[in-house]
């Protein structure tokens, strides 16, 4: 999130705000800010006297606003962070005094996770006026494949399309997840590496012939064999491989199809900028296309629709996940 490196690299460069306000539904950045605030804005000799963590649910504004009143012991600044401060509840709205006159040797930090402001309400202008207000917001997996590479090259490592693509398929858009386990790599894996598929598989536990990511390609490109084995892999690790998630992917993927086979421009660069997906993809699609016929695909979505509602017990008689899936690969590929 480019809002989130430039809050940071202000920092760095001394350009330090009197509040910081972080909210939003994804709470990987207000946690990186949060943190990078926490870890740097002081020395370790300051931090004694001048740094203090607050959590909502045991304090009051009034107790956050006297707090950073005080002036800085020995430093230059003083540093409070306040965190889960979304369960101040309506009384957040008692900040704009001290917002609209912040001490400047202060550096407040509130953390609003899951929650917004009401933009319509006087601190939302208060805080952009006088402070730093940041709405950190869900990244929708398109974004989250290039966040991963982003992450990585500051790390110093590259990683192949289809890596990255199994990180998504099984850790899903959970930021926080995703850099736990790349900062899990970057203490196993050299520096100045290529992060496959292999690694992957061996580091992190994700199959890289066995996945959803696999069984959408083996789908598309009619193979049937490999599209059974990657079913009956499923149907022997049902818990790594829930049917939930597998429909999703498949859902996903023929709606995209169905999106293909109404461009007029299907080259390469087209395909993926209309469909979000990186250029390595794209020959996926052109091959599945070739496959399945627009009317065909239609017919998919509406089979992927029937099992799903089986899947949750309407119109099914002690049908397991593994029978669901088959039956669905079968009208699929027959």
């Amino acid at each position: 999130m480019k809002e989130s490196k430039s809050i940071i690299a202000n920092i760095k460069k001394g350009q330090i705000a009197p509040i910081y306000f972080l909210m939003g539904d994804e709470p990987y950045f207000i946690d990186e800010i949060a943190n990078y605030i926490e870890n740097n804005v002081l020395s370790e000799d300051e931090k004694g006297f001048n740094q203090m963590i607050l959590y909502g649910q045991d304090v009051s504004v009034s107790d956050i606003v006297n707090n950073s009143k005080r002036f800085p012991m020995m430093a230059s600044h003083q540093v409070i962070i306040v965190k889960e401060a979304q369960n101040l509840g309506n009384s957040i709205e008692d900040l704009v005094p001290y917002v609209e006159n912040c001490t400047p040797t202060t550096v407040l930090v509130m953390c609003y996770k899951y929650k917004t402001l009401d933009k319509r309400k006087k601190l939302v202008k208060s805080l952009a006026k006088n402070g730093v207000l940041l709405e950190s917001k869900k990244l929708y997996e398109k974004d989250v494949i290039p966040w991963i590479s982003e992450v990585l090259k500051e790390k110093k490592y590259t990683i192949q399309p289809k890596a990255t693509q199994m990180l998504v398929e099984f850790l899903g858009t959970d930021l926080s997840r995703i850099a736990n386990e790349l900062d899990k790599l970057a203490i196993i894996v050299p520096q100045n590496s290529e992060i496959t598929p292999e690694i992957i598989e061996k580091n992190i536990g994700i199959s890289k012939d066995f996945n959803n990511f696999e069984l959408r390609r083996a789908l598309g490109e009619r193979d049937e064999l490999k599209t059974m084995r990657i079913i009956n892999y499923f149907a022997d690790n049902p818990k790594d491989n829930p049917i939930v998630v597998t429909l999703g992917t498949l859902y996903t993927f023929f709606q995209e199809l169905l999106a293909y086979h109404g461009l007029t421009d299907q080259s390469d660069q087209n395909v993926a900028k209309v469909l979000g997906k990186n250029p390595y993809f794209v020959k996926e699609y052109h091959i599945a296309a070739r496959n399945y016929p627009m009317k065909t695909v239609s017919g998919i979505i509406e089979k992927l629709r029937e099992i799903d509602m089986k899947s949750k017990g309407v119109g099914s008689v002690n049908m397991s996940q593994s029978d669901l899936l088959k039956e669905l690969v079968i009208k699929i590929l027959r």
